[in-house]
């Protein structure tokens, strides 16, 4: 990728980190940690990776419900952030799998060295 869709990304991300548990205020889910964001190379689509501490798929359902019916207002918000670039991508939130598979590759390392 180029170095200038990088940067918009790794900014993107930064102020995304502190929009999105502003926007969504819900008890029950928690804290929504951000991991990745990824921007497309016309600058028009950003991905954002996410994960929660509670990864049952009831919670991930919530959330990712949440996160769409907060879209708009993330990004109106994103928008008077970074106010530099003449069009805010539209934003596609997306649940990291790599914490959950790191986990699981880990419980079976763990049980082969018991064994």
């Amino acid at each position: 990728m180029s170095i200038v869709v990088d940067r918009l990304a790794s900014r993107i991300l930064r102020e995304l980190v502190h929009i999105v548990n502003d926007v969504i205020k819900n008890t029950q889910i928690g804290y929504i940690t951000l991991t990745e964001t990824k921007v497309t190379k016309d600058k028009s689509y950003c991905y954002v990776y996410y994960t929660i501490i509670d990864d049952s798929d009831e919670a991930k359902k919530r959330v990712a419900e949440l996160l769409e019916a907060g879209k708009k207002e993330i990004r109106m918000k994103l928008a008077s952030r970074v106010n530099d670039i003449r069009k805010i991508p539209d934003l596609i939130f997306k649940f990291d799998e790599a914490l959950a598979y790191g986990n699981h590759i880990n419980k079976i390392l763990n049980d082969i060295n018991k064994s």
